[in-house]
């Protein structure tokens, strides 16, 4: 049997739960996930092989009209997965409807190479709400294998498997077979830490973040991990660390347990936060943190 090989980008909107398909499909949480939009900042890829297959999954920012430089940066993934798949993957979901960023999705209808359409969150759906919204996006996207699933129920995602099994080109693999991601381990580090800020402050404190490993090296089978938190304004430090060190500690331990289950070993974290004006608009700080 011929080995198959390619690249599946997935694309779409902000919090539609690209993440979460990309981390099922793969099997390890490699990008991060939280209910706020525009968590996914890179471009990050996880690798699925078998003996006569190896799947590259891509999973991209969310879609958006940029207000400043990182948002630039963010959507320059966006478009280059765009064009370099061998599969696309757009994905919406139950509430979203189909008039949102039309002219994104007439450039994905355009494009020479199959196109899987994913309809996720149908458990918080009816089903005659569901047929209404494939019937529409049939209409939009003739060319789309569409493909309701839930990637919190994990429902379908097999079915999705599938179809990419049979869709991909013949190809000898990408990467080694053991390879699970093209990332490193310090920016999986700087990812988890980034989702704990995230899930633990509210309102821009989150958006206005970045995370910078300033040191990763193991000592007697433990992982020392030094981070720092830029922010934008003196206010988003004072919060960030919280009274007495509070917030900054609760985050620390969150993160902590995360990166020892993740890395399988004992962490030492160490998180301080530093004032950093311009990073989302510098390209020089931008280019620094990855995103150029």
């Amino acid at each position: 049997m011929a080995h198959k090989s390619g690249f599946v980008n997935i694309l779409g909107n902000p919090n539609v739960g690209k993440s979460t398909i990309m981390n099922a499909l793969v099997g390890e949480n490699l990008s991060v996930i939280t209910c706020k939009a525009q968590t996914t900042r890179h471009r990050i890829m996880g690798i699925v092989s078998g003996q006569d297959f190896q799947v590259v999954y891509s999973d991209t920012p969310g879609i958006i009209n940029p207000d400043y430089k990182l948002h630039e940066s963010m959507m320059k993934f966006v478009h280059q997965a765009l064009n370099d798949a061998d599969i696309l993957m757009y994905v919406t979901d139950i509430d979203e409807g189909y008039l949102k960023n039309r002219d994104f999705i007439d450039k994905i209808g355009r494009v020479n190479i199959p196109l899987l359409l994913l309809i996720n969150k149908i458990d918080l759906g009816s089903q005659e709400k569901l047929e209404k919204l494939v019937a529409h996006w049939r209409e939009i996207l003739p060319v789309a294998i569409i493909i309701p699933v839930s990637a919190k129920e994990k429902f379908n995602l097999d079915t999705v498997f599938r179809e990419i099994l049979e869709l991909l080109p013949e190809s000898p693999p990408y990467f080694p077979k053991d390879t699970l991601t093209d990332r490193p381990e310090r920016f999986f580090a700087s990812e988890i830490i980034r989702e704990k800020v995230f899930l633990n402050y509210q309102k821009e404190i989150p958006y206005s973040t970045e995370i910078e490993i300033d040191e990763f090296s193991e000592d007697n089978k433990i992982l020392r991990i030094r981070a720092v938190i830029h922010v934008a304004r003196e206010t988003q430090k004072g919060i960030i660390i919280g009274s007495k060190g509070s917030a900054l500690k609760r985050t620390g331990t969150a993160a902590r347990h995360d990166l020892e289950h993740f890395f399988g070993r004992k962490v030492f974290l160490e998180l301080f936060v530093k004032v950093n004006k311009d990073w989302r608009t510098s390209d020089y700080q931008l280019r620094r943190f990855g995103y150029k």
